[in-house]
């Protein structure tokens, strides 16, 4: 794929405690890498100066409107007319459209507790997105169809940590099928912070299923 110059793209680091968001504009494209003008940060307004070997996830929208993201690293400065920063760039099967607010949902197991009327529960996911996430009900259930209720969730991440989201979500319904029963949920109060890390893991999730993917 290649970048039209001046392509903005938003780079969130990927193995970071730190949820700061950098803008930045594509400036050339050549030998499998992209080069960017220096980064600003979206939080303090001010330029970033990016460590060579720095991990992001990027994303940028394309001329048809649709948005992009994939897996970067900091190769490092070059100096220039423009004083650049050089990324690596990923093959067209290592770049994934994004779904409309970024809730893409993945197939992945995650370990939720649920606490309802002062009961608690804990369940498997059977998929998860920053919208919402379907549990495996493994057990009777006191709670129903539009049902509020708080829960953990424990996201693992490949750096080997875990991040626990705390959030309220209702149930959508509660559907029955041959082997098990799957309620679907919908996050209602999710702050910035953990939304950004539930869209982190699902991206994540996504590159690791598409490896095995391809791998055979």
């Amino acid at each position: 794929m290649e970048l039209k110059i001046g392509t903005l793209i938003t780079l969130e680091p990927i193995n970071s405690e730190s949820m700061e968001r950098f803008k930045c504009k594509v400036v050339e494209q050549k030998d499998g890498n992209i080069y960017i003008d220096y980064p600003v940060s979206t939080t303090t307004n001010r330029t970033s100066f990016l460590t060579r070997g720095s991990q992001f996830r990027a994303s940028f929208i394309d001329e048809e409107k649709i948005a992009h993201a994939f897996k970067t690293e900091v190769l490092g400065r070059v100096k220039a007319n423009i004083p650049m920063i050089m990324l690596s760039f990923p093959t067209d099967e290592e770049i994934y459209k994004i779904q409309r607010r970024e809730f893409v949902r993945v197939l992945t197991p995650v370990d939720v507790a649920i606490r309802f009327n002062d009961e608690y529960y804990q369940f498997v996911t059977e998929d998860i997105s920053a919208g919402g996430l379907a549990i495996i009900l493994n057990q009777k259930v006191a709670f129903k169809e539009n049902d509020e209720f708080d829960m953990t969730i424990a996201l693992p991440f490949s750096n080997k940590d875990v991040k626990y989201i705390q959030t309220r979500a209702s149930v959508i319904r509660i559907i029955e099928r041959d082997d098990c029963i799957i309620a679907p949920l919908h996050f209602t109060d999710t702050d910035e912070l953990d939304r950004q890390y539930l869209v982190r893991f699902c991206f994540e999730r996504q590159l690791l299923i598409r490896k095995k993917e391809t791998a055979f």
